[in-house]
């Protein structure tokens, strides 16, 4: 089976440092638009079964509701594809956010709250939301992972050991945590640098951002993609 992983895209994002240079924040608004397309562009040519977003796709201060319409038209686009997303501290599932008011595609589950399982014919989904701009005290314990030999995948915001001060307001979990887990995959989100190493076949994964969100984040940006014989 072959998953796309992605998080931190931040639609709408305001770019107070570039508006004021001529306006490149539309600019880098639009490069947003434009790479997110080209991630359902690969998904439909490619045959992708499962797309993961963990957390920070848009900005739930500024997003517009065209943006999201924008979004919701590019899932209906690959209604093959199964679309899990997890919000995060920018995008958290509040009562009067669009995650609870927008009707999105057939094809796209949102988690809403405390961990969930969905379990499907050829996996089990794991995933927990944000419910606020902060998000503390997560009952990892409570994750009952299934054991039906089929590949399990967590998909979650988080600040991976929480080492960082500033971190521990955002879901902080130690790395040996989730390895006990024994989950296939954890998809997570909210660093904006990728955390992977292939050769080392990681399972516990920073997709990063799409698109370079600031001057301070150089290098590579873009998805991760997963073609496995996992254990199923």
């Amino acid at each position: 089976m072959k998953f796309v992983h992605i998080a931190d895209i931040h639609f709408d994002c305001p770019f107070s440092s570039l508006s004021i240079r001529e306006n490149l924040g539309d600019i880098r608004r639009l490069e947003q638009r434009n790479v997110f397309k080209k991630v359902i562009n690969y998904i439909k040519e490619n045959d992708v079964k499962y797309l993961f977003i963990a957390g920070d796709l848009y900005e739930n201060e500024y997003v517009r509701k065209s943006t999201i319409k924008y979004i919701n038209d590019l899932f209906l686009e690959i209604p093959e594809t199964k679309v899990f997303i997890s919000p995060g501290n920018h995008d958290p599932y509040l009562k009067s956010s669009y995650y609870a008011d927008f009707e999105f595609a057939p094809n796209v589950y949102i988690f809403k709250g405390n961990f969930e399982c969905k379990e499907l014919a050829d996996c089990n989904i794991y995933g927990m939301g944000f419910q606020d701009f902060y998000c503390k005290d997560v009952n990892y314990s409570s994750i009952n992972v299934l054991q039906n030999d089929k590949p399990n995948f967590l998909i979650m915001h988080a600040s991976l050991s929480g080492g960082i001060e500033e971190n521990k307001e955002y879901n902080p979990v130690l790395e040996s945590k989730l390895e006990d887990l024994k989950m296939d995959y954890v998809a997570l989100g909210h660093i904006h640098k990728p955390y992977y190493n292939s050769e080392k076949n990681q399972r516990i994964v920073y997709s990063g951002s799409l698109v370079s969100l600031g001057f301070d984040e150089q290098g590579s940006h873009g998805m991760i993609v997963r073609r496995d014989r996992w254990k199923s």
